[in-house]
């Protein structure tokens, strides 16, 4: 039986900041609670106690790791939650000492004593957490490990790859790239109509359908969000949102109502070259001006890399193709989705065992692979126009200041879509059969990378910017 991952798994709707440091311990708490319920213990439960460890520790109050897990256990679910409404629980929960357990059950909880951080590591991951809950019949403590895209298992790494993802029987079970291109030159298909194939094993095509355009509504309204949104960004570094500004000097004050006609005024404003530069650059700022803020994004495949698939796909649709509709949607997403989905099986997608690379550059190389599709590519360079865009973020650290998920975060979501529409470009403009580095050989340097990277430079806030530049210097 392959590993499979679905483009759902790739592509989740969560809340801000981080993936691996808000989404996952959020899910870790969930998973946590239904342990306890299929054991019959929840209603019984007095105590729960929260450990956090390594880089959940260093860098968990910037990346609201505390609030996820006391939302987690709240039973709130990050994808549907208004988000409106987390200040006012997570508030009630300090003002009371009281956590309503699941949603039901009335526990005492005070945040500084039953949330501890140490700053030591597990062994099995950078990003481990654990729950302890007290009942009569005794203590219930269970560990996970948080790794990356919101992915969540209780194994050491080497079996998270195996057991992180759900196991099933797609078609064209593909664990690497060559097994990617091999499936696509047999069957004569693109590289999304073969996941196409691979997701219809296991959801109706209604469903596929109706969940892909949730996901790009979801893209579209954080965008159109943050471009209408100004002030300042919370957690002490006074960062000024600049998508406001941005989007009010490129389109100043047009009538529009909502996201979609936003879309279609943008898609009819004239647009030069170096506009076209900033509206892609706003179009990221705005996604993770939002997810800094504690808002609704996309992870795709982290929160902090959040914004680079939203902005080359909207750069698509209001640059170089006015008639993109829900077909091209779909097809950006499947590819997209795929390409993460074998970085993720062959790497890594969590900064806190790779670095930047790791999110920014992963984000970068599904967008170009996903963009060079919709302009004509082949598969052949469908998969070159990724590794270029991998190629170009090799070794890139991770290094938030303050552990907040602000700066460089923001900025590199820019920078990271420019890359993958200047790699999409790349690739369409060569002979695949001329390429030097196949995708499958950059996803393993990659990898070897992060290994040789100091831990100073995975999330941890312990070197680079997050040292050179304090709370106190902003």
């Amino acid at each position: 039986m392959e590993e499979c991952i679905s483009v759902f798994d790739m592509l989740k709707i969560g809340v801000g900041p981080s993936s691996s440091h808000t989404l996952g311990p959020w899910r870790a708490a969930e998973r946590f609670l239904n342990e306890l319920r299929e054991r019959n213990l929840l209603e019984q439960v007095q105590e729960v106690t929260v450990d956090l460890y390594g880089s959940l520790s260093l860098t968990g109050k910037g990346h609201a790791t505390d609030l996820a897990v006391m939302l987690g256990l709240s039973g709130q679910d990050p994808e549907y939650i208004p988000v409106d409404q987390i200040e006012s629980i997570i508030q009630t929960i300090r003002d009371t000492h009281q956590l309503q357990l699941a949603n039901r059950y009335s526990i005492a909880f005070q945040p500084d004593t039953h949330i501890q951080f140490h700053k030591n590591f597990l062994p099995f991951h950078a990003n481990g957490l654990q729950f302890t809950a007290v009942t009569p019949q005794g203590n219930v403590t269970e560990t996970y490990y948080s790794i990356g895209g919101g992915f969540v298992v209780k194994e050491e790494r080497t079996n998270a790859k195996k057991k992180s993802a759900l196991k099933c029987a797609f078609p064209f079970p593909v664990q690497t790239a060559a097994e990617l291109l091999q499936y696509c030159q047999k069957e004569g298909k693109s590289i999304s109509e073969l996941v196409y194939e691979n997701e219809k094993s296991m959801r109706s095509e209604e469903e596929i359908h109706r969940e892909l355009m949730r996901i790009w509504n979801t893209m579209l309204e954080c965008m159109y969000i943050g471009c209408h949104t100004e002030g300042t960004l919370p957690g002490g570094l006074n960062v000024r949102r600049r998508a406001y500004d941005m989007h009010q000097n490129l389109i100043g004050t047009l009538p529009y109502h909502s996201p979609q006609e936003w879309l279609e005024v943008i898609r009819k404003t004239e647009v030069k070259f170096r506009q076209i530069l900033k509206w892609v650059s706003c179009f990221a700022l705005a996604v993770n001006e939002v997810n800094a803020a504690l808002g609704r994004v996309v992870t795709a495949p982290t929160n902090g890399s959040a914004g680079v698939i939203p902005a080359v796909l909207m750069y698509y649709m209001v640059i170089e193709n006015h008639q993109a509709g829900e077909k091209e949607i779909k097809q950006f997403l499947l590819v997209a989705g795929e390409i993460g989905s074998i970085f993720k099986k062959g790497s890594t997608i969590s900064a806190a065992m790779g670095g930047c690379q790791a999110e920014i550059g992963v984000s970068s190389a599904m967008a170009a692979g996903a963009l060079c599709e919709l302009m004509g590519g082949t598969p052949e360079q469908v998969q070159m126009a990724a590794e270029i865009a991998m190629e170009h973020h090799l070794g890139m650290t991770c290094d938030p200041i303050g552990g907040l998920v602000q700066i460089p975060c923001i900025e590199r979501n820019t920078m990271g879509a420019i890359k993958a529409i200047n790699a999409a470009e790349l690739a369409l403009e060569t002979d695949a059969k001329n390429a030097k580095v196949p995708l499958d050989k950059v996803i393993h340097t990659m990898w070897e990378t992060a290994k040789d990277m100091n831990h100073k430079y995975k999330e941890t806030s312990e070197g680079g910017l997050a040292i050179t530049v304090s709370l106190s210097d902003c």
